[in-house]
């Protein structure tokens, strides 16, 4: 992880066998529902992307996946940045419709 990245520390798969993560086929699809409702799910795809890491599911994606994924937006210079501005507009829109304010 480097950087300082602490996030991995919460991560749903810490508790996974590493090879698990790192599989091909329908064996994917095992390992991206691991990250379903994981609390750093974010802030792995990012880090994936940033580093564009070539092997295994983070974040809920694969390597195929990502490689798409990358190469339809090529001009993304941080994707940690993108997806935490994502997550939080999507949040505030949540929270807009719980208080029965609708967003035109």
């Amino acid at each position: 992880m480097g950087d300082g990245e602490s996030w991995g520390t919460r991560a749903i798969c810490q508790a996974a066998d590493p090879e698990e993560l790192f599989v091909e086929g329908a064996a994917q699809n095992r390992a991206k529902a691991m990250c379903t409702g994981c609390p750093v799910r974010t802030e792995c795809l990012a880090y994936a992307l940033d580093n564009r890491i070539e092997h295994g599911v983070w974040g809920g994606m694969t390597e195929k996946e990502r490689r798409a994924l990358l190469r339809r937006r090529p001009t993304v210079t941080s994707w940690r940045r993108l997806l935490e501005a994502a997550r939080t507009e999507h949040i505030q829109q949540c929270s807009r419709r719980d208080e029965g304010v609708v967003a035109s």
